[in-house]
């Protein structure tokens, strides 16, 4: 048997990207599988962005940069940041990554100790708990509910912390949720963060863009929060840009120093034609060029809910960013078909691949089986042939 660390053999493979793969090789298999698993948008990346990126390349820009990411490039991140948010950052307080999970990876190791404490509202996205393993940091899960749209209040996380709690870690709008903090909820928990020294929070707001509830609110603009604040961003949901790889990370010079002693050795900078390409997403038009995607997603959502409202057993919030839904369905638990019965959101994540051919994601994977999630950031198509596809296993329940 092979050595391998005990640190690989302790965190599990990400679901998303295992049920992504599995519905890979059956429908490499000849089986017609309707794929809700990643959340991928369906959209090409913007022409104008493409074609930075080949210019780029045509103009030799092909050496490596900064560890952050060239400068002109964080400036560009600085004024999206002051223009969409009110956020006023400097490029020496900006890293460029590999994606947002890199930028969430470079704050874990950067802010956490083995042994340290991390709170996390559950459901989480899946990486969360994995990048703390790795850190040897301890979980504290704060358990939300779909009668409180999937929110923490200011007082469970205060009744959260201990001595030994380092970091909070959570996203808005959420994944896998689609729940969006109002500006009001999210100025209580910055209260209850300002109040206890050394407590720092991860704000993941990759979904920024995807939001159908108004302007999208970042915890850093209190007052004292900027310096608490590691905010997590990036290109690859708002401008369908998943495969280019570009994060943002954006925090306290100290801290932004840190993570780009960290990136040196793990990565050091992310490509220089993503940089290039990344620098003219930060000037895009949202109306132009963002703002009609976001539209798509909202006409999607609202089509996935009228279906899933015909669907006898699915509980389900109405999702207000992101492009999830992550209905509850122990209505089904206990039931069978073909000898097969359904006692979790595993069983019927795998039930539905086999007798559906949609592939999903179990509940388990976010930190609750008692649901499921699937994406509907693909066309309406696929949508409407998915829900019937699934509505039509489940009747053979009994």
């Amino acid at each position: 048997m092979p050595y391998l660390s005990q640190r690989v053999k302790d965190i599990s493979e990400s679901q998303t990207i295992a049920m992504a793969r599995k519905s890979r090789e059956l429908k490499a298999s000849g089986i017609d599988i309707i794929s809700l698993s990643l959340g991928e948008p369906d959209f090409t990346t913007p022409q104008i962005i493409k074609d930075a990126a080949k210019k780029a390349i045509d103009d030799n820009f092909s050496y490596y940069t900064h560890v952050s990411g060239y400068v002109e490039l964080r400036e560009a991140i600085c004024k999206k940041f002051k223009r969409d948010n009110n956020l006023d950052y400097t490029a020496e307080e900006i890293v460029v990554s590999t994606g947002a999970k890199q930028s969430i990876s470079n704050a874990v190791l950067c802010l956490v100790n083995e042994g340290d404490e991390v709170i996390v509202p559950s459901p989480y996205w899946v990486s969360y708990l994995e990048l703390l393993k790795l850190a040897g940091a301890k979980p504290i899960i704060i358990n939300t509910t779909l009668e409180t749209n999937f929110k923490i209040t200011a007082a469970q996380l205060e009744k959260s912390i201990t001595p030994k709690t380092r970091v909070i870690i959570f996203s808005t709008p959420c994944n896998p949720t689609g729940s969006v903090y109002s500006k009001q909820e999210l100025k209580e928990i910055s209260d209850v963060v300002l109040s206890h020294e050394d407590l720092y929070v991860i704000s993941d707001e990759i979904y920024e863009h995807i939001n159908y509830v108004g302007g999208h609110q970042s915890l850093a603009q209190f007052t004292g929060m900027k310096e608490r604040v590691a905010t997590i961003n990036g290109v690859s949901k708002a401008y369908a840009m998943t495969g280019w790889r570009g994060g943002i990370l954006a925090g306290p010079k100290w801290l932004a120093q840190a993570c780009d002693k960290m990136q040196g050795q793990f990565t050091s900078a992310t490509s220089s034609i993503t940089q290039k390409a990344m620098h003219t997403a930060m000037e895009l038009d949202y109306d132009k060029y963002i703002k009609p995607m976001r539209d798509a997603f909202l006409k999607r959502r609202d089509l996935v809910y009228e279906l899933i409202k015909q669907i006898p057993g699915f509980k389900t919030n109405l999702p207000e960013g992101a492009f999830y839904f992550f209905p509850e369905i122990s209505y089904y638990f206990g039931k069978s078909y073909n000898g097969f019965t359904i006692k979790n959101g595993t069983d019927m994540s795998m039930y539905l691949l086999d007798v559906a051919h949609v592939a999903l994601v179990p509940g388990a994977a976010f930190g609750d089986d008692n649901y499921i999630r699937f994406s509907y950031a693909t066309n309406e198509d696929n949508l409407r042939e998915a829900l019937k596809r699934m509505k039509d296993a489940l009747e053979k329940l009994k």
